[in-house]
């Protein structure tokens, strides 16, 4: 979070990460994620999408945007966004699941590759959000027991989830 600036993507970049994302500020300045695209290339700017009902907020969901999520993440990708990362607040913590239509619509209305957000609780919901999306973020189901990615790597492979080696 926090990034407003191509220079503050710049600095984060130069510290060595990969990637930056952009949520609350790109709402504010949707020009800033084409001027982070072109300076730093599509494949370093992940658009992070919150959303309730399928409407986007801001401000880690304190603020109403008036803006759809797949709508959103369509001009995202048109401004120059190389990933979505799609947060359902509905879901986020319950670990009962991801929010499977949510981000099957996003998915739909974007190429770039959509990361799923919120919601995991087993090895099942992984996949099942894995069958829609390109990747699935992992938090509250690790929070307490972080040696239970072993075990989640050995049940997505049970499952026929394909998985690179981590090794």
């Amino acid at each position: 979070g926090g990034i407003r600036t191509v220079g503050d993507a710049e600095a984060l970049l130069e510290a060595g990460a990969d990637k930056v994302s952009v949520n609350s500020a790109a709402l504010a300045r949707p020009e800033l994620l084409t001027a982070l695209a072109e300076q730093l290339g599509s494949q370093a700017v992940v658009l992070a999408v919150d959303a309730t009902g399928g409407d986007v907020r801001s401000h880690a969901g304190g603020l109403e945007t008036g803006r759809r999520a797949a709508e959103w993440a369509r001009e995202g990708e048109e401004r120059g966004a190389g990933e979505i990362l799609l947060t359902s607040i509905d879901s986020d913590g319950t670990r009962d699941g991801y929010d499977l239509a949510l981000t099957g619509e996003v998915a739909s209305a974007v190429s770039v590759p959509v990361i799923a957000s919120g919601g995991a609780g087993s090895a099942g919901h992984i996949a099942a959000a894995l069958e829609v999306a390109q990747a699935a973020l992992l938090a509250s189901i690790l929070h307490e027991n972080p040696v239970r990615l072993v075990t989640l790597r050995d049940e997505l492979h049970g499952l026929g989830v394909p998985l690179r080696n981590a090794a």
